[in-house]
């Protein structure tokens, strides 16, 4: 298939373009560079460095294009409180652009880059399921939401085939394509810049949750199992039908977990600051991810968590 993916110099979408490639589909990169970088986009594709709002002027009925995988966004919790419009511009508004040029060009297939994190933990006991109440806490999550509700929409009225794949926690690297975000906010790149002395301490937000170690506990999915998520969703989805599928391991774990088996896999101390809980983070958050695995036949096949910073850690190391 000919697939324009949007963010396609990003983290996530990078690791995905080049899955895309390898698996033998032509690939074209819209991506503005304003947090991706152009070493990330796979040799020989087709790059047009445009923001997202500008998606008309590549993706046109000439094109033809059979889909487009839809990354580009802002993404930072803190960000998007302190600048909610910017996140409404970005990432609302330049998804309506995204879905007024695939309806003008006729293309009929796009996956969405979507987040767990939208999710109401206060009410649900367990593993969060693609029908647990939905309740975000920031602008970003509420961002995410929306545009699931106007894919919904789009399927249903204009015929488009959609599926939101709503992550858990990203991580983990494949080869040079790993994660780097300036600020960094995520927990796995933040610990290994404290093994590899780039920070002095890890600050660690509360030791008091209701959990077996008193720490938080999130569920982290390498980034390469996302990447092979979004090509079965590719070919599963259907004309006027919205999908949703949770992506994550199903396991947690806590941040001291995350803290022990980094200083395993670097073989480095990792000092640690104990500092007061943040406001909004839940004790817990788990993806069930039975959907995905039933329905398109996904299955992580890097689930370990050493695995995941192993992998990180050598692209920090080699980045550095």
């Amino acid at each position: 298939m000919k697939l324009l993916v949007t963010g396609g110099a990003g983290y996530i979408g990078g690791v995905c373009a080049h899955a895309l490639v390898r698996a033998g589909h032509q690939v074209v990169v819209l991506d503005d560079l304003s947090t991706g970088f152009a070493e990330t986009i796979p040799d020989g594709v087709e790059f047009h460095r445009l923001p997202v709002h500008d998606i008309a002027r590549v993706l046109t009925p000439d094109a033809e294009f059979d889909g487009v995988l839809h990354f580009a966004a802002k993404i930072e919790v803190a960000e998007s409180v302190a600048r909610p419009d910017l996140y409404w511009n970005v990432n609302v508004a330049g998804t309506m652009a995204v879905l007024d040029a695939a309806r003008a060009a006729g293309t009929q297939r796009l996956i969405f880059s979507s987040t767990g994190s939208m999710y109401d933990t206060a009410a649900t006991k367990g593993k969060l399921t693609e029908d647990a109440p939905v309740r975000p806490q920031n602008p970003y999550a509420a961002t995410k939401l929306t545009i699931d509700l106007m894919l919904a929409g789009e399927c249903e009225a204009y015929g488009l085939g959609a599926a939101s794949l709503r992550y858990f926690n990203a991580s983990g690297a494949v080869g040079n394509l790993g994660e780097r975000h300036t600020p960094e906010s995520h927990l796995i790149p933040i610990v290994l810049q404290v093994a590899g002395g780039h920070r002095d301490q890890l600050m660690l937000y509360g030791d008091d949750y209701p959990t077996p170690d008193g720490t938080c506990i999130r569920d982290y999915i390498h980034v390469a199992d996302l990447a092979s998520a979004h090509l079965l969703a590719l070919d599963a989805i259907r004309p006027g039908r919205h999908q949703i599928y949770n992506l994550g391991n199903g396991d947690g774990y806590s941040n001291k977990q995350v803290i022990e088996a980094a200083r395993e896999v670097t073989g480095h101390p990792i000092p640690v600051k104990l500092a007061p809980r943040r406001a909004g983070d839940p004790a817990a958050l788990v993806a069930g991810s039975d959907k995905a695995r039933r329905e398109l036949g996904w299955h992580p096949a890097k689930p370990e968590l050493r695995e995941i910073i192993a992998d990180a850690w050598a692209f920090h190391r080699s980045s550095w």
